[in-house]
């Protein structure tokens, strides 16, 4: 599993083995170095915590091509699963293309958040607030230079980053489009998530060993792959 997810760590491949059946310990996959953060301030993350379940959040960044464009991208997550429920991307912004957005994230049948926490760039205008308040969603707008009250947007951006944008060369809207339809649903169903427990946002069940042996299933083009067990 090491050599096939080169950039994955030892808490993932111990996440994966657990799915397997595999009763081992974390300590005898292999050692890891605790990363150090500097937490924020205790009534923003008591919020975030209290309105987990009802709260997304959204943010915007850009995409270098080949041709030496931007692409602006837009990626809205369920704070409650940690789960992508929209990306799209486009060369020319503006406010009613954001707003299209939310509506295309949140279709109705519930699935609305109360909360949605964004930053306070000027793209979000009227016509997005218009809608966000037509869906009964609540802005939650960041306080000034606050970009650590966004951390679990911000922290599945540099996902996205680290994980497959810098190992893809993109060349254009849809060639990104198609790379991250690909890992948004790797990401979604079968990537293990610490902050979950070492499970996926679409929860996987384990699988006894008596199942059947384990495969290796390559995905986002074999940048990744995911493991069952078959007969």
């Amino acid at each position: 599993m090491a050599n096939d997810n080169k950039l994955r760590g030892a808490p993932i491949i111990h996440g994966e083995l657990l799915k397997l059946g595999c009763d081992i310990s974390q300590a005898s996959v292999s050692k890891y170095m605790p990363r150090i953060r500097k937490p924020p301030s205790q009534t923003w993350r008591t919020f975030l915590k209290n309105h987990m379940n009802v709260t997304a959040a959204c943010n915007f960044f850009v995409v270098p091509t080949v041709p030496f464009r931007l692409l602006y991208c837009f990626v809205v997550l369920s704070h409650s699963l940690r789960r992508i429920v929209h990306f799209n991307a486009t060369r020319y912004p503006s406010d009613e293309w954001t707003a299209q957005q939310i509506v295309e994230a949140f279709p109705g049948n519930d699935t609305e958040p109360r909360f949605l926490i964004r930053d306070r760039d000027g793209i979000y205008g009227d016509c997005f607030r218009r809608k966000a308040k037509v869906l009964n969603i609540e802005e939650a707008p960041l306080a000034p230079h606050s970009p650590w009250q966004n951390p679990y947007c911000k922290r599945v951006i540099g996902s996205i980053r680290r994980e497959c944008l810098g190992h893809v060369i993109v060349l254009g809207e849809k060639h990104l489009l198609k790379v991250m339809r690909d890992y948004i649903a790797y990401y979604n169903k079968f990537r293990i998530h610490l902050s979950l427990g070492k499970d996926a946002p679409t929860s996987r069940p384990i699988e006894s060993p008596s199942t059947g042996k384990i495969v290796a299933i390559p995905q986002v083009g074999g940048l990744y792959h995911r493991y069952k067990r078959v007969a």
